[in-house]
């Protein structure tokens, strides 16, 4: 769409309207390219925040040391450390609760959702309220498909996570992700199609 805001647009309008904004990072291919947009932008930081339960892929953990020396950034790590053991424990309790602290006293937040990713998504919005926190909700890449993330990805050289190129189009805790595309690896062998972070009213 002609005069649509890019990306960086909407990472700039965000961090200029919201001096509490928090982004927050699974790095996966999307947030490669919103961490990169955000140090292009030349301003102010969010706080850039993951949550870490305790069985994230060692390639995750490699990913993030990746993001912190090529953009130069230090990311704020939540502890939801619970009984991982399988797709039924996933993303619970605790994975909502280190998010809750993440957001306590932010008035907005930054997202890596695209409507491409899964059917649960495809009414995503560039800017949202996020009517169960009372705070925006920005998704930058929402309308980004997968040829749009790798063309940047390889025009700007940037890390990120290699089990992508393993067949993981999403990735998340070991024990339940898988190869897969879109986010079908996710929860492998579980009715489950979204994690607790972004489920209704939090899309609102």
């Amino acid at each position: 769409m002609i005069g649509a805001p890019t990306a960086e647009d909407v990472l700039a309008d965000a961090v200029q309207r919201h001096p509490g904004i928090v982004m927050l990072c699974s790095f996966q291919k999307e947030e490669s390219v919103i961490v990169d947009a955000l140090v292009g932008n030349g301003g102010r930081l969010p706080r850039i925040v993951t949550i870490d339960t305790g069985v994230l892929f060692p390639e995750t953990l490699s990913t993030w040391r990746a993001f912190e020396e090529r953009f130069g950034i230090t990311v704020e790590v939540q502890d939801a450390r619970g009984d991982w053991t399988g797709p039924q424990h996933c993303c619970g309790a605790e994975k909502v609760a280190a998010l809750e602290r993440a957001l306590a006293g932010a008035d907005a937040w930054i997202t890596g959702i695209r409507r491409e990713q899964s059917p649960t998504r495809t009414g995503a919005q560039l800017v949202e309220h996020d009517a169960a926190r009372g705070i925006a909700k920005y998704n930058p890449l929402v309308a980004w498909t997968q040829q749009d993330l790798w063309a940047r990805i390889v025009e700007r050289d940037l890390p990120y996570h290699p089990l992508h190129d393993e067949g993981y189009a999403s990735i998340g805790c070991a024990p339940c992700t898988q190869p897969g595309s879109g986010r079908d690896g996710r929860w492998a062998g579980s009715e489950k199609s979204e994690c607790g972070l972004h489920v209704t009213p939090a899309l609102g």
